[in-house]
């Protein structure tokens, strides 16, 4: 298995289990979160290079979890890449001034996607 350890925080059980299978097959090293409170555990216990976050979520959203990530000082940040339904205008702009390196909607064209991750990880 390769290296690269990449998270994906995601509600949607069909999103993880779409998105795990794709990563998996690329030889990623993969863990799924559900909601903020795990996927901070996974954070700290996986030390992930990518997390592909949704931005909707149960309680924490995806933004607010991306800023306390990235303004976590006790290790380097790992790059957030926003995998999201949001497309209405200025959505990307939050997106990146709450600190995602990138931005991909929903649905997204999985070979780009896979692309994408490539790019990020090596």
């Amino acid at each position: 298995m390769s290296s690269e350890r990449i998270l994906v925080v995601d509600d949607n059980e069909m999103n993880l289990k779409l998105l795990r299978v794709l990563l998996m097959r690329e030889q990623y090293d993969v863990r799924t979160a559900v909601d903020a409170e795990a996927a901070l555990a996974l954070v700290d216990s996986f030390a992930p290079q990518l997390i592909l976050m949704d931005l909707q979520l149960p309680g924490t959203d995806g933004l607010t979890l991306t800023r306390r990530i990235k303004g976590d000082r006790r290790r380097k940040p790992p790059l957030v890449v926003a995998v999201t339904a949001f497309a209405m205008e200025g959505d990307e702009t939050r997106a990146r001034e709450a600190g995602c390196d990138g931005y991909v909607t929903k649905p997204y064209d999985v070979a780009n996607l896979a692309r994408l991750v490539k790019q990020l990880v090596t």
